[in-house]
């Protein structure tokens, strides 16, 4: 919501009024050089709207600079042929006023080559012919000649060649290196310019700020030295070397609070994490110590300390706002998307579609950025519909080694190891982690950037690592040179402290002082953020409490009035007259209508777009997302209906009414990694909807197997984090090869324990609408892996009547659905999904009377119970079989035959399950259609012969 009015007031009354003079000859100077005016005012005049022009995007221009240029122009006298003989020294000068134009290009792109990033000294840089002066035909000759500046924002339209070239050397080629003339638009190129030029890349900081620099350092430098003397050799990962990402992450915070942001998501990896968690969001020391010391409490299994998520609420000048840290595995970077993800869910709670209120902060290590495939696939997603969340602030701590890697020749093929960041044009800020102002700087250019633009930007923080990978670790094995250099290299906090000191900021005991009442802070165990909110603002985070400890077999009732239904079923396949549509959806639809009247069955595309919209008409949001799921990868939602003449896009669940709940469905880009990842962390922190992520086909689900594993089935167990993401994974065998048949539902059985996931193969369309329904409704929020169906989408069997829908509930087993008499059984075969069909068929078509079907609908957690009820009602029974269509090593059968025995254990008669389906294969299918009809036949056949 905007402001309230009198607030707008009251924020600008400074500027109102008799001040008005006093404030435009404040905003000229500055206009002129920010550094004629004082940081207060600075910092004002820099985050007032832009100026938008055709071409460029600035503050504004001085006005003194416009009078000049008219006066100039009215004393020019008229060029005639008289004067054209004494203009040839003019051809000349112009000439090398072109070249300093050329000159003042090359800084701009080539300058980082030249900058001084490395603290250690020993990067070797290689020569950049493109900044001297003798390239562009200049010399030494030219420095006292005055040039025009162009575009040059150095606060003059003329300057000498010796001041421009210093000019360029500061901005460029001093402790900060700026990449950002690969961007394609002006506007930002020119607002970078006009921001690094004007202060020539060296704010004047006030002397309050430079001691709160000291101050953040001191506290980044007194945790580590502290934690390294009472748990010696403990792996913490310490950031020592780069205690700059704790100033930064401070200004980080503050900057965008004071641009109104209620809240920051952080994902970061384990370097530095602790320091972040204490000196950043305000966890008290002594909860940290006690973790260190074995004494913390905990439930499942846990993680390890450098794992740990954490909340809090710190007070900026922009109001309260909610910080969150989000917990991690350590394979790098698969935490970005996931924090993306929760991103996004957060400013769709808000209704925040400029992405101004909610901010993501990701912190990176050189290597994982150069290297992890993810962190191409979340830049990609950047700018998306589905995915973007106005700009990223990246802070890549580099500590210019990997592990043991640092030869850049090994390390990867590009300059710097963000350079992945130049596909989509983010501004890349590399900065010397020694030198904490120019720190400070970048850090205030990439907020302003991304609340200007909405777009990624990406600072490299070149620094080092003091220790080795850990605290056990020796590092000077495999890097002998730096380590020897690290050994006598000061501290980050010393050299700032004896700068201030020289400068005459603070004095010596001044600067003990510091250090010694942090220390004592420490000691005291009491949080050491100034800004951290005791009683923090309830409303600035999602309520979990109705979700929480709740059984697996929570019931729900998932029934639905029969007139509500066949209305929504008619509303939602109806369109607008004169939408023009393609033919076969079209006769789908009307197909879909005739099933609303009950003239047809209701097929599996029409019962599950109908689920989501008894859900959203009932208040519960949906998102939908995944490759081709407007259509559907095989045709049967068509949830998006495309204008065959203009391309418009008409979606009939975004129309159902004022009071419906959002409908979010987009395809996504061709990632399963990232955007898996992505929705995990969108249903971890929305819990009131239902959050989709469908493959395209079940068997590409494996390229985001790091997240199946790392997040989303055992996120709950490790960081108590709920989740309610459903997975719909198309899975069947119908000969379309190794790559087209199966989604790994083996491994999936593989990793359930302790109730942590659903796993469901639904069979009809009633169960995959009251199964949907189920896992909204119900507060259970753990994630649902659905094998979905391919054949079965359009199968003459497998349809549901309206009533099924309206009057049914989701059932864990379908016991014998024909007219078998339960004292002729002799064998029961157990099966799951499409094989239940083909079975149902060959059994009708041979007569066979003495065999019944039973279908397990959900394969875990495991409903013993259920099934043991099915099995008493065959009195005779004598063969128990489990039939899969999957080899013998993969599908259920490994991971479920206990549960099946203990069930037939109960039963008390003697029983086991015996196994019927394809050999052990170390492919999932055959790839040829002849060898999977012939395993086909052989199964078939073997679970329905004769009984004995």
């Amino acid at each position: 919501m905007r402001d309230h009015s009198m607030e707008q007031f009251w924020l600008s009354s400074h500027i109102a009024g008799g001040n008005a003079a006093y404030v435009e000859d404040l905003y000229e100077s500055f206009l002129l050089n920010p550094e004629n005016v004082s940081e207060q005012w600075r910092l004002y005049f820099e985050q007032l709207p832009q100026v938008q022009t055709k071409h460029i995007s600035v503050l504004d221009t001085p006005h003194s600079a416009v009078r000049d240029q008219f006066a100039k122009i009215s004393k020019m006298r008229v060029r005639t042929e008289a004067t054209v003989a004494h203009d040839a020294q003019a051809t000349e000068f112009e000439r090398k006023q072109v070249r300093v134009v050329q000159l003042i290009s090359a800084y701009r792109q080539r300058g980082h080559q030249h900058a001084k990033l490395d603290p250690l000294g020993l990067a070797k840089r290689e020569n950049v012919p493109d900044l001297a002066l003798q390239f562009h035909q200049l010399s030494t000759a030219d420095l006292d000649t005055v040039f025009q500046t162009g575009s040059l924002y150095i606060g003059s339209d003329s300057a000498t060649l010796g001041e421009i070239l210093q000019s360029l050397e500061s901005t460029y080629c001093g402790t900060i290196g700026a990449e950002f003339m690969h961007i394609v638009d002006t506007d930002e190129r020119h607002w970078v310019m006009q921001r690094m030029e004007s202060v020539r890349s060296r704010p004047d900081y006030s002397a309050a700020v430079r001691r709160q620099l000291l101050s953040e350092l001191t506290k980044a430098e007194g945790l580590e030295k502290s934690l390294g003397s009472k748990y010696p050799g403990t792996k913490r990962f310490g950031l020592e070397g780069g205690e700059s990402l704790i100033p930064a992450l401070t200004e980080m915070i503050q900057r965008c609070g004071a641009y109104r942001a209620k809240e920051i998501v952080i994902g970061m990896a384990h370097r530095g994490r602790l320091n972040v968690l204490i000196n950043i969001l305000g966890k008290k020391p002594s909860e940290l110590f006690a973790e260190f010391e074995g004494r913390v409490s905990y439930q499942s299994s846990g993680d390890v300390k450098y794992h740990q998520g954490f909340s809090s609420n710190i007070m900026t000048p922009g109001g309260e706002l909610h910080l969150a840290l989000a917990f991690n595995p350590s394979h790098l970077e698969i935490v970005s998307p996931v924090v993306e993800g929760s991103v996004r869910a957060r400013q769709d709670r808000r209704n925040d579609q400029t992405g101004s209120m909610v901010v993501p902060i990701v912190i990176h290590g050189d290597a994982a950025f150069a290297g992890q495939g993810v962190v191409m696939e979340t830049f990609q997603m950047s700018q998306t519909r589905a995915y973007k969340t106005g700009g990223t602030i990246h802070i890549v701590l580099n500590n210019q080694v990997g592990f043991t890697t640092s030869l850049r020749e090994d390390a990867r093929s590009t300059e710097y190891c963000t350079d992945v960041a130049k596909m989509v044009q983010a501004p890349i800020f590399h900065v010397n982690g020694d030198d904490p102002e120019a720190v400070l700087f970048v850090t205030q250019m990439a907020v302003d950037y991304r609340n200007e633009f909405g777009k990624d930007v990406v600072i490299d923080l070149v620094c080092y690592r003091r220790r080795g990978h850990n605290e056990a670790d020796e590092p000077s094995v495999t890097q002998p040179v730096m380590y020897a250099q690290i050994k006598n290299q000061e501290s980050t906090r010393d050299l700032y402290a004896k700068k201030l000191i020289a400068e005459g900021v603070l004095t010596q005991e001044q600067d003990g002082d510091l250090v010694s009442a942090y220390r004592d802070s420490l000691e005291r165990g009491e949080p050491l953020v100034s800004s951290l909110v005791s009683e923090p603002n309830t409303s600035l985070f999602v309520d979990w409490t109705p979700y929480l400890n709740h059984p697996w077999d929570l019931p729900s009732d998932t029934r639905i009035d029969l007139q509500t239904l066949q209305s929504l079923a008619l509303e939602i396949n109806q369109t607008p007259e004169g939408l023009p549509l393609q033919r076969q959806v079209g006769k789908i639809l009307e197909d879909r209508r005739k099933m609303a009247a009950g003239a047809l069955p209701l097929n599996w595309g029409a019962a599950e777009t109908l689920a989501y919209a008894t859900l959203l008409k009932a208040g519960y949001p949906v998102r939908l997302t995944g490759q081709d799921v407007g259509r559907g990868t095989f045709s049967h939602r068509h949830a998006v209906l495309h204008n065959q003449k203009d391309a418009s896009l008409y979606v009939p669940l975004q129309r159902l009414g004022q009071d419906q709940a959002p409908f979010t469905i987009h395809d996504s880009l061709l990632s399963e990694e990232a955007v898996l990842a992505f929705e995990y962390g969108y249903a971890t922190t929305a819990p009131t909807g239902l959050v989709i992520w469908e493959a395209q086909f079940g068997d590409f689900a494996n390229g985001a197997q790091v997240v199946i594993d790392q997040f989303i089935t055992s996120g709950e167990h490790k960081w108590s984090r709920l989740c309610g993401l459903t997975m719909l994974l198309p899975h069947g065998y119908e000969g379309q090869g190794p790559e087209h048949s199966s989604a790994r539902l083996e491994r999936f059985m593989q990793l359930c324990a302790e109730k942590n996931i659903q796993v469901c193969i639904p069979t009809t369309p009633a169960q995959v609408f009251h199964m949907i329904r189920r896992q909204a409704i119900r507060p259970l929020r753990k994630p649902l892996i659905v094998m979905s169906p391919k054949s079965l989408l359009r199968h003459k069997e497998a349809v549901s009547t309206l009533e099924e829908l309206a009057n049914g509930q989701f059932q864990l087993v379908i016991p014998e659905i024909d007219n078998v008499s339960p004292k002729a059984v002799k064998r029961v075969v157990l099966c799951a999904g499409k094989v239940y069909y083909e079975l149902l068929a060959e059994r009708r078509a041979r007569g066979i009377e003495d065999i019944a079907l039973v279908r397990i609908e959900q394969m875990y957690p495991f409903p013993e119970q259920e099934l043991l009820s099915v099995l008493k009602e065959y009195p005779n029974l004598s063969d128990v079989v489990w039939c899969q269509e999957e080899p013998m090593n993969q599908g259920c059968w490994y991971a479920s035959q206990h549960h099946m025995r203990r069930a037939l254990d109960q039963l008390g008669s003697g029983l086991g399950v015996r196994y019927v389906g394809r050999e052990a294969s170390a492919a999932p299918a055959a790839g040829y259609m002849a060898l999977h009809l012939k395993q086909q036949e052989a199964l078939i056949n073997q679970a329905l012969e004769p009984t004995q």
